[in-house]
């Protein structure tokens, strides 16, 4: 029986951080982020999103998983930052990856 083959962490890092953007909630939270020079807190986003504060939870701690954004507790706020290391590793890999399979 043939030894079943192993991911890279190349492959397991493109699909964690494509799972943390396949939502539009998500995917808006990254946009945002990556244009502001400061951070914003939680309860700044629900304002904007047609999601509730126990949803937006659930999408920031998704991204946080990933490693695509940090957060810092300032009770009684979270602020969040992007992680810009993370994320522009997560643009060159998604960027190489559609690139080399465009070939």
């Amino acid at each position: 029986m043939a030894k079943k083959k192993e991911f890279s962490q190349d492959i397991t890092e493109i699909a964690k951080f494509s799972k943390a953007m396949s939502h539009p909630v998500r995917v808006y939270i990254m946009k945002k982020l990556s244009k502001m020079n400061a951070c914003c807190y939680s309860g700044d986003l629900v304002d904007e999103l047609p999601v509730g504060r126990s949803a937006l939870s659930q999408h920031l701690k998704e991204l946080k998983f990933a490693g695509l954004i940090q957060g810092e507790i300032e009770p009684p706020y979270i602020k969040y930052c992007i992680n810009r290391e993370n994320f522009e590793k997560a643009k060159i890999m998604c960027y190489d990856f559609f690139e080399k399979n465009d070939e």
